[in-house]
C-alpha cells in the first residue's frame, strides 16, 4: 500500500454518513481506511456496512494523537492523508499533495487549502491556507488569524513553505511520522499537529502548503469552539509545546513566564465578559502544566531542537499587537519578518 487515506472516528456515524461519500467519491481508487475510537454509537456497524471503507479499531478512545498513532501502527503504507470525518473533498484533491511529498525529498508534510463548509468562499479556522507562529508562539494561519477568517479571493493560490500543517487535513510521508514519534499522545488533542511539525522541523524538514488541492472543513466536530475542555487543551498544551520544542535567545524559563503571563490577561478579559468556565479552563492549564513539567522536561530532553527564529513560517511580529492592538486581522496586512 503506497498511499492510505485515513479518516479517525469516535461516535461519528452522522459525520460519516454525510461526508464520507465525497471522499469515497474521490479517493482515485486509494484505500480508505477509518480508525474508530471506540465509538459507542453505530459508527462500527456503518463502516461495517460500507465495503468501500477498511476498518482499523482501536479499544478505547485515544484521543485525536493516541488515536491516530495507536490506528496507523497497523497501517503499511508510504504515505498518509489525515482527514477529519467533517471535511468534504474535492475532484483531483489527492495529486497535488502526493506529487509535493514524491518529488522533494526534504518535505514531509503538506496541506491543502481549507475552506468552511458552511460559507465556501471562506478559509476555515482549523488551518486556511497553512499555519504559522509568533515569537511568543501564538499559531495563525493564512487565511486566518484568531477568529478572524478572511474571504478566498485567490490571494493565497501558492505553493509555500509554512510553519505547520493543519491536523483537519494532510498528506504525510508514514517514515518521518513514525520516526519523529508520531504525535503525542499525552496532548490528547489540539495544537498537536503543531506539536509534530515543529518537531519535524526541528530535525531540518519541511512543511508545505499548496493550493492546487482543496477541501471544505465544517469544524467543531471534536469539541465547540467555546467548550471549555477546548480552552483546557489549548492553553495547557501551547506550553507543553513550547517547553518541548522552544530554542532562542530568551531563556525558556522566562519565555514561560511572559506566556503565562499574557495567558493570565487574556482569562481576566474572559472574566471580565462573564466567561467564567473559560476562565477556569485557563486557570486549570497551568496547573497541570506546572505539574507536569519534569515530564515535559523529559520529553524536551530527547528532542534535538534548532533555534526557533531560523524556520520558515516564524513569524517576528506578535499576533496580540498586531490583531488587538493595530487592528491588523488579515495576515497579508502582518510582515511576519
Amino acid at each position: 500500500m503506497k498511499l492510505a487515506i485515513v479518516i479517525l472516528n469516535y461516535n461519528g456515524k452522522k459525520h460519516l454518513e454525510t461526508y464520507i461519500d465525497s471522499v469515497i467519491r474521490h479517493s482515485n481508487g486509494y484505500d480508505l481506511i477509518v480508525i474508530d475510537n471506540g465509538s459507542q454509537d453505530d459508527s462500527v456497524q456503518y463502516i461495517e456496512d460500507r465495503h468501500e471503507l477498511i476498518l482499523v479499531q482501536n479499544m478505547k478512545n485515544h484521543g485525536f494523537a493516541g488515536g491516530y498513532n495507536e490506528g496507523l501502527k497497523q497501517i503499511n503504507s508510504k504515505y498518509y492523508i489525515i482527514v477529519n470525518s467533517d471535511i468534504e473533498v474535492t475532484k483531483n484533491w489527492i495529486p497535488p499533495l502526493i506529487e509535493v511529498l514524491k518529488n522533494n525529498p526534504d518535505i514531509v508534510a503538506v496541506q491543502p487549502k481549507i475552506l468552511s463548509f458552511q460559507n465556501k468562499n471562506k478559509f476555515e479556522y482549523a488551518g486556511a491556507a497553512g499555519g504559522f507562529i509568533d515569537f511568543l508562539g501564538y499559531p495563525f494561519c493564512k487565511g486566518r488569524v484568531f477568529d478572524f477568517t478572511e474571504s478566498d479571493e485567490g490571494q493565497y493560490n501558492q505553493y509555500s513553505e509554512i510553519f505547520w500543517a493543519s491536523g483537519a487535513c494532510m498528506a504525510i510521508k508514514a517514515k518521518e511520522f513514525i520516526d519523529v514519534g508520531g504525535f503525542d499522545e499525552s496532548f490528547f488533542a489540539h495544537m498537536e499537529e503543531i506539536d509534530l511539525c515543529w518537531r519535524l522541523k526541528n530535525l531540518g524538514k519541511n512543511i508545505f502548503y499548496t493550493s492546487d488541492s482543496k477541501v471544505f472543513h465544517v469544524g467543531g466536530g471534536t469539541l465547540n469552539y467555546n467548550s471549555s475542555k477546548k480552552t483546557y487543551l489549548n492553553y495547557r498544551n501551547n506550553l507543553w509545546m513550547i517547553h518541548k520544542n522552544y530554542k532562542g535567545k530568551v531563556p525558556l524559563f522566562i519565555f514561560i513566564l511572559i506566556r503565562i503571563k499574557l495567558d493570565l490577561i487574556s482569562g481576566i478579559k474572559l472574566l471580565i465578559f462573564g466567561n467564567f468556565k473559560n476562565f477556569i479552563a485557563i486557570l486549570k492549564a497551568h496547573i497541570n502544566y506546572i505539574k507536569s513539567i519534569n515530564q515535559i522536561q523529559n520529553k524536551r530532553n530527547k528532542i534535538d531542537t534548532l533555534k526557533f527564529s531560523s524556520h520558515t513560517g516564524y513569524c517576528k511580529k506578535s499576533i496580540i499587537w498586531n490583531y488587538f492592538f493595530l487592528n491588523k486581522k488579515k495576515y497579508s496586512d502582518i510582515s511576519i519578518n
